[in-house]
Formats: C-alpha cells, sequence, structure tokens
C-alpha cells in the first residue's frame, strides 16, 4: 500500500488545518539561525577565535541535525506530532537563549579563547540536537493534513518562509550589530519562543500515532532512494556554492577583499530573494513533484554551471538567481515525493530521513568544495553543475507510486 492510499481518506482534515503556524515557525527559527550565522565572523574577532573553529562550531551543528532528524522523525510516528514539535522547539529556543547569554558573556569579559570555543561548540551542537526536530516534524505534520496533489504547494509556502528568514535574517543583523554584537542574538532567540506558543495553542491534540508492532522505516527502503539521493544532491551543491563564492569573487572577479565580500553578500541576498520567487511561481503551477524536480533540477544546474564563465560580479549574481530558482522547485518536491512514497504511519521517519541526507550535505559540501576549489577556481561549479543535470534526466524503471508522477 502507497502513502497515497493510506493518507487520502485523512485529506478532508485538511480542510481545518493552517499552514500559517507552521509557516510562521519556519520563519523565525530560520531567522534566527541566519542572523547568528552572519555574525559569527565579528563575534569571533572579538572573542579571539580562529576561522577553523567558527567553522568546526558550524559542523557540529550539522551533524547533530544529520544524526538526529530521523530520530525525532520516528519519534512524532510513535508519539505525535505535536508532543515531538513542541519539545524540539522548546529545547531550542532554551538552548539558543542560553547560547546568547554565554556569548554576550564572552564578548564582556576576557574569557579564555579555549573556553568560549568549547562553549559555543556545546551550544550549537546542544541547539542543532533539538532544532533536528522542527524540520523534519513540521514536513511530516503537512503530509499529515495535505493530501497527495497539494504537498508541492504546501511544502514551498514553508519553504518560502525559510527563505525569507534566510534574507531577513543577515539583514537584521547588519542593521542591528553595530550598535551592540549581543542585541541581535538576544532579540532573535525571543523569536522561537513566541512560535513555541502559537504552536502550543493551534496544533492539532488529537493526532494519528503509528502502531507500536509497525516495522519502522529503514534507511535503506527503497522507497526512499530517490527522494534521500536528490536531497543530498540538492543542499550539497548549495553549501558547495556557498563556501567557494567569496573566494570565486577574489580569485576569478579580481576583487579586492572588500569588494569580494561586497560581492558574495549580495550574491547570497538575491539567492534567498530567488528562492522565495521560485516557491511563489511553484504554489501557481499544477506540476507533479518529478517535474518540478527534473525542470528545477536542469535549471539550477544550468545557473550553477554558468558561474564558470562569469567574469564580473553581475554576472555572477544573475548566475547565482538562476540556480537558487530552480533549486525553489526542487527542495520543497523533493520533500512531497518522498512524503507521496511512504505510508501515514513512516511519514515522520521520511522526513527525518530527508532531512538527514540534507544534513550530510551541509556537512560534506564545503570540504569537498574547498577541496575541488584548489584544482580550479571553476570547478566546483562545474561539478554541483553535472550533478544537478545527472539528477534532472535520472529516470528509473518503475517509480513505484503514481504520486511521483515520473512522466
Amino acid at each position: 500500500m502507497t502513502g497515497i492510499a493510506e493518507t487520502a481518506p485523512r485529506a478532508p482534515a485538511a480542510a481545518g488545518f493552517s499552514l500559517k503556524p507552521l509557516m510562521f515557525e519556519t520563519f523565525v527559527c530560520s531567522m534566527a539561525m541566519m542572523a547568528f550565522v552572519a555574525l559569527a565572523g565579528p563575534i569571533a574577532r572579538v572573542i579571539g577565535l580562529t576561522p577553523w573553529q567558527v567553522g568546526a562550531a558550524m559542523t557540529v551543528a550539522g551533524v547533530a541535525w544529520m544524526v538526529m532528524a530521523r530520530i525525532w522523525g520516528a519519534a512524532s510516528d510513535r508519539r505525535g506530532r505535536r508532543n515531538i514539535l513542541l519539545l524540539g522547539l522548546s529545547g531550542f529556543a532554551i538552548v539558543y537563549f542560553l547560547l546568547s547569554l554565554f556569548i554576550d558573556l564572552a564578548l564582556r569579559t576576557a574569557m579564555a579563547p579555549t573556553l568560549a570555543f568549547v562553549g559555543l561548540v556545546l551550544g550549537r551542537g546542544i541547539a542543532g540536537v533539538f532544532y533536528a526536530a522542527v524540520p523534519a516534524t513540521s514536513t511530516a505534520l503537512v503530509a499529515d493534513h495535505v493530501p497527495p496533489q497539494e504537498r508541492g504547494k504546501a511544502m514551498a509556502a514553508i519553504g518560502a518562509s525559510s527563505a525569507a528568514g534566510m534574507v531577513i535574517g543577515p539583514g537584521f543583523a547588519g542593521l542591528v550589530g553595530p550598535i551592540n554584537l549581543s542585541l541581535p542574538l538576544y532579540l532573535t532567540a525571543l523569536l522561537p519562543a513566541v512560535a513555541l506558543l502559537v504552536l502550543w495553542r493551534v496544533l492539532p491534540r488529537h493526532e494519528h500515532h503509528a502502531r507500536p508492532s509497525a516495522d519502522p522505516l529503514r534507511l535503506t527502503d527503497q522507497r526512499l532512494r530517490r527522494p534521500m539521493t536528490l536531497a543530498f544532491i540538492a543542499m550539497f551543491s548549495v553549501a558547495v556554492a556557498q563556501i567557494t563564492v567569496g573566494f570565486f569573487a577574489l580569485d576569478r572577479l579580481h576583487l579586492d577583499p572588500a569588494g569580494a565580500a561586497n560581492a558574495a553578500g549580495i550574491a547570497l541576498a538575491v539567492v534567498g530573494v530567488a528562492l522565495v520567487l521560485a516557491q511563489v511561481v511553484l504554489r501557481q503551477l499544477g506540476w507533479p513533484p518529478m517535474r518540478l524536480i527534473r525542470v528545477g533540477a536542469a535549471i539550477g544546474g544550468i545557473g550553477f554551471a554558468a558561474v564558470t564563465l562569469a567574469t564580473s560580479a553581475s554576472l555572477l549574481w544573475a548566475c547565482y538567481a538562476t540556480a537558487a530558482f530552480g533549486m525553489g522547485w526542487v527542495y520543497p518536491s523533493v520533500s512531497a515525493l518522498a512524503a507521496n512514497s511512504v505510508d501515514a504511519h513512516e511519514q515522520g521517519a521520511a522526513a527525518g530521513s530527508i532531512a538527514a541526507a540534507q544534513g550530510l550535505g551541509i556537512i560534506l559540501g564545503p570540504i569537498v568544495g574547498s577541496f575541488v576549489y584548489t584544482l580550479d577556481n571553476g570547478a566546483p561549479f562545474a561539478l554541483v553543475g553535472v550533478m544537478l543535470l545527472v539528477a534532472a534526466f535520472w529516470r528509473e524503471r518503475s517509480c513505484g507510486d503514481a504520486g511521483c508522477a515520473c512522466g
């Protein structure tokens, strides 16, 4: 029995289900995470941390996300979406606030850099453990209440909220940071707490739980092979593009450090805008997930590959905008494809598996991208361009699920 057959009788619940609270929760959490990323460099400079130490703190959060996402997702199948989502969001809100306190203390005192580094790694790691529950459980909650043919649009709405947070978070930090480096952290730390109160009031209290005797969804389940591979490729590609854009502006465009930083910052801001625009357009289309993935991956692959030809900052921004527009169709469609491939009692584990694949992409992308860049400064973009184009034309003999609409 496919996920469509089992979830179809529950589709009427969508009439009383609102995406707006989940969109708000996704927006504020993304905004908080990206505000921290934008401040990491200046904070590290004041505290006395080296770039590799900041990178290690970022990586440990990605590892925690990769390891825990599937565990939280499977737990939501057994114990209910509401319980796990509220627990994860509560933990994230508390740890993020404590991390803000610690960073403020480190900025105000002559804290030893080693101690600051250990605290930063622990704080980011624990925050990642709890935050892993939020996207996985939110995705499963959408799959519970939205019929298969509408899931792509619903996931795109949540994706657009996340992209908006990615744009506004760094901008907010840039505006408030000059006043006090700790102030943006404290302000954004309040947002997950507000989202927690909203979700506590509106999340459904009566849910369908998996049977205690139900077999757990295996990570190697054949139904998830394609969605997980696509999720990894998509996140890997974006991680490579993020880590190399500043170096590319220095070495290929021959900009000075200040100009390279400006070009890289605008490129990443353009990515956020293009992601939002792509997901708004996606909601107006009636295409099935696999068609969106194929077209989106092709657009993204062409955009990234074209970076190898960029000779000016404006061309770099155009290439990044094109690539991001394509990826804006891939991300929500991969989640919808996974949801449509499994049964109702497996939605949490499936969403967690996709998040784990994305976490692996976040971890490996910067490592591989940095290494390949040493061979040739256009090689990382050619690599991800080829990977996405292969993904766009990847066809299997049998999809095994009418919901993914392989045609």
